[in-house]
This record gives C-alpha cells, structure tokens and sequence, in this order.
C-alpha cells in the first residue's frame, strides 16, 4: 500500500528533495520512500519489484532504480522480439497479473529523465506482448491491468511520437488484403476493416516512418 500511495504522490510532482521555492520537501513522501527503500533487499516479489521500479523512478532515485532493474532483469521472459513478466514466471502465463506488471516495468523504463534509444529499443519489446494481450475492445483482463497498461502505452506514444511522416499497413491473406493509410490527418483515427477469410493466416506489413498499433 506504501508504494502505490507513494507513487500516486509522485505522479502528483510532490516534491521529494528540498524545495527551492518553499524550502522544505513533502514528509509523506520523504518517509515512504524510506520505508519502501528499507525493504528492498528482502523483496523477492516480481509484482512489488516492478511497482517500487516506477515508484523510484518517479524519485528520481538512480541507484535505487537500477538495483531493481537488475532483480527484474534477472527474472524476465524473453521471446524473440516479446519481452515481459509474470508472477508465476512462466512464458505461458499472460493472465491480469502479467500484464500490470509489464505495464509497471514499462512506466519505469521511460520514467527518466532522457530517454535513450536502447531504452526505447526495449521498451517496444515491452510493448509489442502488451498489445497481443489486448483484447477486442483495446482493454485487457480486468480493469485495474486495463488502467495501468494504457496508462503505460500511452506514455510509451509520448515518447514516440513525430509530428511528421507517414506509414502504410498492409493486411493481406492469401484472398484478401486490406490496406491502411496513416499520416498526420488521420494518426488519432481509429481504423478497422472486417476480415473476409476468417479463419486464415494474415501477414502484416508496414512500411514508412510513423509508429503504428495494429491489433
């Protein structure tokens, strides 16, 4: 409970060093942030290791942060371009649970200061078993790994987003194909079109220089 209040703060700009302004910095943060900080070394919980990831990454806290992505590095699942994780560790397990804790790993990874390119690069892997996870609707299992999954996307488009350029997807089956049109009038549009060879095998191909979710 410590860390999703603290974090909540966080995400508020409660200030966590002294203020130049007010000279004096927030007591509750600056004592969750403690408490959360005691307790580290004894965590052995991959849910509670990805929330306190994005809690000390809101803190700006460096070393803190890079101690926990070393604990969540070590208990990844990697699949070709997919990247997530999961309470169970399994790489069959993409249940509610898995998908607030990848959602969690990602707010952190791009709760920097400067984002960098390897930082972006894995990201996407992050991003790319998020949105397979997505259901007809865009949402997920339940509400909350809805909230905190979009919530994740969402920055993740912050980030990399251009405001030029212009893509083409492309959907084609063996008798049908569907092409799509994405550029700077249309980039907030969401698009669909209904599949006439069902079921079958799509390939999906993308060609330009915009980022684009395709589901």
């Amino acid at each position: 409970m410590t860390a999703y209040i603290t974090a909540s703060l966080l995400e508020l700009e409660t200030p966590v060093t002294v203020s130049s302004s007010t000279g004096n910095k927030d007591p509750v943060v600056a004592k969750g942030l403690s408490c959360l900080k005691s307790v580290i070394e004894d965590v052995k919980n991959t849910y509670t290791t990805a929330l306190l990831t994005y809690t000390f990454s809101l803190a700006k806290d460096t070393d803190t942060r890079q101690q926990l992505f070393k604990k969540l590095e070590d208990v990844a699942i990697s699949d070709g371009s997919h990247l997530h994780w999961s309470q169970s560790g399994s790489a069959g397990d993409s249940d509610s649970l898995a998908v607030e804790i990848s959602s969690y790993v990602l707010l952190a990874v791009l709760t920097t200061d400067s984002v960098t390119t390897a930082d972006l690069g894995f990201a996407n892997r992050i991003v790319s078993w998020l949105v397979k996870q997505q259901n007809a609707y865009g949402g997920f299992s339940s509400t909350q790994d809805t909230v905190v999954a979009l919530q994740a996307l969402s920055l993740y488009a912050t980030k990399v987003f251009s405001s030029d350029g212009s893509s083409t997807v492309t959907v084609q089956s063996a008798g049908d194909t569907h092409h799509f049109e994405v550029n700077q009038d249309n980039k907030l549009l969401y698009q669909e079109k209904q599949l006439q060879n069902v079921p079958a095998k799509y390939s999906i191909e993308v060609k330009g220089s915009t980022c684009v979710s395709v589901q």
